[in-house]
């Protein structure tokens, strides 16, 4: 039975995600949360729960408290499990690793896929397709950079997570000029980098996730899903994915990677553009993806292989896993499809056969029930006000 605690930082879809995986194996779980709107803290699999400060907003008072919440324990496993702590952690990451055993890298290597901008640079260096991409300073660079690309184009944040704190959208797709300049107006005023990215046609199944696990830049685990549905559809997150193995993307995922240096886990994210059959780089999330279930329904668990290695120097081997196994985010699946029923016009068919397939819930599961109802009472309370 393992005895080193794993503490998880935030406790969302992703953080329930890695409780659950970790939980499951006899794992102790800590919860460091800091949104109210959390509610993977409600775990069964939660042994203590911590409020600390929000680590976006107040770094330093997060750093603090993390630290102070460790003296119970002798170097415990640290996971963040959003981008927020992420990046927070990585910038402390010297500091940390005196009191835990760090799930991700520093923070020049954590900034390089944090910061698109620096992303998609790296894309280039080393050949791996991204979409035409140009970095704004000005309006009138947007002006000069949209006459080059045409419309319609994306208004694209370099950090996305803090735009998304602001916006609670991921991106801006403009088809005119007056779209672009009032988004860029609307992001500069919190002070927040953009770039312009060309538009990749295609529908929300053409996104993929390449799932990996990296030591010293071999690809040792690795796994990939087809997106099939997103909230809200083109721009939004993943509400129900499907396991398939793709060679090309694999391909793909190992070059951004090992180019970025990233050991751990990792999600990278591409699209498939219509036009040339190509998959096109998005982004790479150093830390466990809001699917991170689906792996494990699938016979591969990420988390729990990564506290064998990182807590118990047990590096993981291939793994093989199982394909045609959907993931399905419950109730945004059936909010966002009545709400954009006409716009969508998935056939009775298209919509139920991730429900008739073998499947893995995002956030419901029978046995552990307190985060669902936490989750139904929080649409609940929103829809309200």
């Amino acid at each position: 039975m393992p005895n080193t605690p794993a503490i998880v930082l935030s406790s969302h879809t992703i953080g329930l995600g890695v409780i659950r995986a970790l939980g499951r194996m006899g794992v102790p779980v800590t919860v460091f949360y800091y949104r109210e709107e959390d509610m993977g803290y409600l775990s069964k699999h939660v042994r203590r729960k911590v409020k600390v400060p929000n680590p976006a907003t107040e770094p330093a008072e997060f750093v603090a408290a993390l630290i102070d919440g460790a003296k119970p324990y002798s170097k415990p496993l640290l996971i963040p499990a959003d981008d927020e702590t992420l990046v927070a952690v990585s910038q402390h990451k010297a500091q940390l690793d005196e009191h835990f055993i760090v799930a991700c890298e520093d923070w020049e290597t954590v900034q390089s896929i944090i910061d698109k901008k620096y992303t998609y640079r790296l894309a280039e260096a080393h050949g791996v397709p991204s979409p035409k991409t140009f970095e704004l300073r000005s309006l009138d660079e947007l002006e000069r950079y949209a006459g080059i690309m045409g419309f319609p184009l994306i208004i694209k944040p370099c950090h996305s997570h803090l735009y998304f704190e602001v916006f609670r959208k991921k991106m801006v797709k403009a088809h005119s000029l007056d779209e672009a300049v009032g988004a860029f107006k609307e992001a500069d005023a919190h002070g927040l980098a953009l770039m312009l990215q060309e538009h990749i046609p295609g529908d929300d199944s053409r996104g993929v996730n390449y799932n990996s696990y990296f030591w010293d830049g071999k690809p040792l685990v690795e796994f990939t899903a087809e997106k099939v549905r997103l909230a809200p559809p083109r721009f939004g997150v993943p509400r129900v994915l499907v396991s398939k193995y793709m060679p090309e993307v694999i391909d793909l995922g190992r070059k951004i990677v090992q180019a970025a240096g990233y050991r751990g886990y990792s999600c990278t994210e591409f699209k498939k553009d219509v036009r040339d059959g190509s998959y096109k780089l998005m982004e790479i999330n150093g830390r466990h993806n809001l699917s991170s279930m689906l792996s494990v329904s699938c016979g591969i668990n990420f988390p729990w292989l990564e506290y064998k290695h990182r807590v118990e120097g047990i590096l993981p081997g291939h793994c093989e896993f199982k394909t045609g196994a959907y993931w399905i985010d419950l109730t945004k699946d059936v909010l966002f499809s009545l709400k954009y029923l006409r716009e969508e016009r998935y056939s009775l068919a298209e919509y139920f056969r991730p429900y008739m397939k073998p499947h893995v819930f995002a956030i419901f599961d029978k046995g552990d029930l307190r985060p669902f109802v936490k989750r139904c009472f929080d649409f609940a309370s929103n829809a309200a006000k």
